[in-house]
Formats: structure tokens, sequence, C-alpha cells
């Protein structure tokens, strides 16, 4: 056996050992999440409501009359729909809403030219005390900003709630929630529990209003402005707290090319912030700032979940069949055996328990079909993080309870 293969399948294992402890480290640990205490506060800070969107005609009426239904005191917060490239006729639908509607253009939209230009417009005095970002699908529980509120009274200065599935009628959708439900596990609660900052994830978020208007105002991101947001903040000692109680439903794609180009712009992000921020990750170990070295590498470095659960498992049927056939690999059956029940039991670790169910079981058999497309997507990142790539909407309807 060549030295040439002995390196590359030590490499692809040393890769896998750390996957797999990863995984299975922040899966574990995230059972022993305990959600802080909720004070009632007896002040009620002023919250704004930020929503930019684009094109979203079809689900903002509905996403505007569920934003102000909230158990919180009207006066105290105000949500704002930042409306990029809509419809006249919805326009004046939303100026009829107790909402405020602040239209923008701009030659080449992004989500962080929207949000600096309404909170550039804001007096420099102190305007208001947080504000939360939403998705233009999002409708937040009616006790959200109560409970935002809550955190940041204990001193949370960034804090990323729990994005729920709002639609899992569809095998696709589904596992896009299951997907969620994983992440909230791991990079959420398992990262709050051993001292990191949870990921932030684009919507869903509630902020100091000052520190979110200084941070992005030195942002120009195009796609995944959260994980720049996110290395900003950590970078600066600001760590994000992950609330499990305050609940944000979030839609799901049901349709294949929807999941596609969403998952294109997410990898590209990520592997572009891993490029730019990659020498102050490792920079930050020698530190000591565990935290930030985690938001940079450890998170970023990674293939995507489904690819590193597919690869895995593949590499031990692969050396399973060559050790009984024909043994040429270097490393023993059993050690990919192990890397593959490791990962899988941090995976399993990390799901909630309303997601073992039946159709669990039936989503499984799509699991294939979705992971060559993502092998095929590996191949298709060139320059899809130099430009916007919208994730359209259905409709709320039905969704309202």
């Amino acid at each position: 056996m060549s030295i040439l293969l002995i390196c590359l399948e030590v490499i692809i294992a040393i890769y896998f050992v750390y996957v797999a402890l990863y995984t299975f480290v922040f899966g574990f640990a995230g059972n022993f999440y305990r959600i802080p205490t909720h004070t009632l506060s007896e002040r009620e800070s002023k919250f704004v409501v930020l929503i930019p969107a684009y094109k979203e005609d079809n689900v903002i009426i509905d996403v505007a009359e569920l934003a102000i239904a909230q158990n919180y005191p009207s006066d105290k917060f105000e949500v704002v729909i930042i409306a990029d490239s809509f419809q006249a006729k919805t326009i004046e639908k939303l100026k009829k809403l107790p909402v405020t509607t602040i239209e923008v253009v701009f030659e080449k939209s992004t989500k962080v030219k929207a949000l600096n230009k309404v909170l550039g417009s804001f007096p420099d005095e102190h305007t208001y005390d947080y504000a939360v970002i939403l998705d233009a699908d999002n409708v937040m529980e009616p006790g959200f900003l109560r409970t935002m509120n809550s955190l940041h009274q204990q001193g949370y200065k960034a804090i990323q709630g729990q994005r729920a599935a709002k639609n899992e009628n569809t095998t696709l959708s589904f596992l896009d929630g299951l997907s969620e439900n994983i992440n909230n596990n791991i990079y959420g609660k398992g990262s709050v529990v051993l001292g990191c900052s949870a990921s932030l994830k684009g919507s869903g978020m509630s902020f100091d209003f000052n520190l979110l208007k200084n941070h992005l105002a030195k942002m120009d991101s195009i796609g995944g402005f959260d994980r720049e947001l996110e290395l900003r903040l950590v970078k600066s000692g600001i760590k994000v707290h992950y609330a499990e109680n305050a609940i944000v439903k979030d839609e799901k794609v049901e349709k294949s090319e929807v999941f596609e180009n969403q998952r294109k712009r997410w990898i590209s992000s990520q592997y572009h912030y891993l490029k730019a921020y990659f020498g102050e990750g490792v920079r930050a170990l020698f530190q000591g700032n565990f935290a930030l070295f985690n938001s940079v590498i450890l998170r970023n470095i990674q293939l995507p979940r489904l690819l590193n659960i597919g690869l895995v498992n593949v590499f031990f049927l692969v050396a399973a069949i060559l050790h009984f056939y024909y043994p040429i690999l270097y490393l023993d059956i059993w050690v990919w055996l192990s890397l593959a029940l490791l990962l899988d039991l941090g995976v399993a670790f990390s799901i909630s328990r309303e997601y073992f169910s039946f159709k669990l079981v039936k989503s499984i058999i799509l699991l294939p079909g979705i992971f060559l497309k993502m092998m095929l997507l590996m191949f298709k990142l060139k320059g899809a993080n130099k430009k916007f790539i919208h994730t359209p909407h259905g409709s709320t309807s039905g969704n309202k309870a």
C-alpha cells in the first residue's frame, strides 16, 4: 500500500474523528441546557421589530398582522416592515395596519443594506432599547418579546431565539425542520452549556439596539450576514445567548430547487467567513479565546451535516467490503465503524423527542437523494456569496395559531 493512500486515509479519518467528537460532545451537552429563570421585570423595555422583506407580497400582510399580536404593551414595541420591491397594492394594505412601513430601493438588494438604511434613519439619541430581527415569513409566539425583555434585563446583549418549523406538511419541509432542530441543540443549547457563543441564524434574534446599529454599520455582507455579525460580536467579547423559550415559527422549504438555492447560499457564506476570519480564529485559540475559535474555525470548517453523515457511513461500508474481499486499507474496519456510530449517536442526541416518529422513518428514504444533491452543490459554490440569492416564501394562511 502506497504512502500516499495511507496518508489520505489517515487525513480523512482525522477529519471524521473531529466531526464525530464535536457533534457528540456538543449534542450531548445540549441535554444539560437549562432555561434561565424568567423574571417579571418591572421595566418594560422598548423594542423595535425589524422585518426586512424582498418581494414578499405573498406573506407580508399575514406576518405583519401576527407581529403586532404580542403579549407586551403596544406602546413599548414598534413593528417596522422594510419593504424592498413590493407591489403598490401591498404597500397600501400595509399602511392600513398599525405597523411602520419603510420602502427601500437598491441596485443590488441585501438584508444588511435594508437594515442599515432603516437603522441609519433613526435619530442618534436612545430611540429603542432593543432590536429584534425577523425574516419575512417569521411568526413570533405571543410571549416572545416578554421573554426577550426578561433575558435582556439579566444582562444578555445578544440573544438567538428558538426557530421552530411552521410547516412540516411535506417530507422535505419535515427534514428541513429536523435539521433546524438539530442545529438548535448543537449550535444553540450545546454551545451555551460549554461556554461558547450560540450561533446566529439570521432571524428570531434580539440585540441591544445601539450594539446592533454600530456593528451593522461596519458591515456590507451579501450573504450570511448573521455569521459575520456573530463573529464581530464574539471578537468584541459578547457571546450570543440561546433562548429556547423565545420561539419564532419559521417556514421550511417544500420545493427541491428552493432547498438547493438556500443551501448553496448557506454553504458559500460559511466558507467565505472561514477564509476571511481564519487567521483571527487560529490566533484566538493560542490566546485562550475558545469561543471565537469555535465560532470561526470549528463550526465553519465542517462539511454540511448530511454530507458528514453520508460520507462516514459510506466509508464504513466501503471499508467493510474491502476488509473481506480486497484488504488494502491501512486503518482497521473498527475505526470506521466507531466513527460512524459516534457521529450517528451525536446526531441522535440532538434530536428532540417530538421528531422521533414514523414520519422520521418515512423521511429517511429521501436522504440519499438529498445527499447526492448536496454533494453536487459543493461544486457549484463559486460566486454564490457575491450575489443576493432570495428564498421565496409561501402563504402563512392556516398557521396563525
